[in-house]
């Protein structure tokens, strides 16, 4: 059976919600918020990089790093990450002083540097499997791709949310929603750059030394 609405007191309809919101300041929690995503990203390379270092040695009679890794070219990515934290960081400075163009100019940078650094790792990856150096072939392998593609796909969702921010920038400026999202990207940025100096060194060079 169907229940009678209550009249509200004053003679008006009854309101179940609230007419005014609360105030809640845009992107309020996002700096802890940011931090703990990037603790759980943590664990994730964390877990990858201990599986590597447990079967990273199988090689399952198939080729080893001395025989598939370019260390010259992986060391040109490496730059091409590196200088891409630095303009990033450029790009902060010039936020910082107000200056939209400048900001948009070192973002643009990085987003080149960015590129370049995705372009060479599928490089990479495609010159492996026309080798016959796939996934399947062993469980050195299989940790291999699992591990630098993850952090591949982190520079791609990365460079990403780059434009995004870019298109951010040019319609509604450097307001403080903004500076907020550009802070959360540079936290994002240069904690990618640290996890490839890991794997930098502990998959390919330590490899090219076993």
């Amino acid at each position: 059976m169907a229940s009678s609405i209550p009249a509200a007191d004053n003679g008006e309809a009854p309101v179940f919600y609230l007419r005014d919101e609360h105030p809640h300041p845009e992107g309020h929690s996002t700096p802890l918020g940011f931090w703990i995503y990037l603790m759980s990203d943590c664990l994730i390379f964390a877990i990858l990089f201990a599986i590597y270092g447990v079967v990273g040695g199988n090689y399952a009679a198939g080729p080893g790093p001395k025989d598939l890794f370019d260390l010259p070219l992986v060391a040109l990515n490496t730059a091409m990450l590196l200088f891409s934290s630095i303009t990033y960081g450029f790009a902060m400075l010039s936020m910082a002083k107000g200056k939209i163009a400048a900001t948009q100019g070192w973002l643009a940078v990085t987003a080149l540097f960015g590129l370049a650094f995705l372009s060479i790792e599928l490089y990479e990856f495609h010159h492996l499997i026309h080798m016959g150096a796939t996934p399947q072939r062993s469980a050195f392998l299989s940790a291999f791709f699992t591990l630098v593609g993850t952090h591949g796909l982190h520079v791609t969702f990365g460079t990403i949310w780059l434009f995004t921010l870019m298109a951010q920038v040019a319609k509604h400026g450097l307001i403080e929603a903004n500076r907020r999202r550009l802070m959360c990207l540079s936290m994002f940025w240069h904690f990618l750059d640290v996890i490839w100096i890991g794997v930098f060194t502990f998959v390919y060079l330590m490899g090219m030394l076993r």
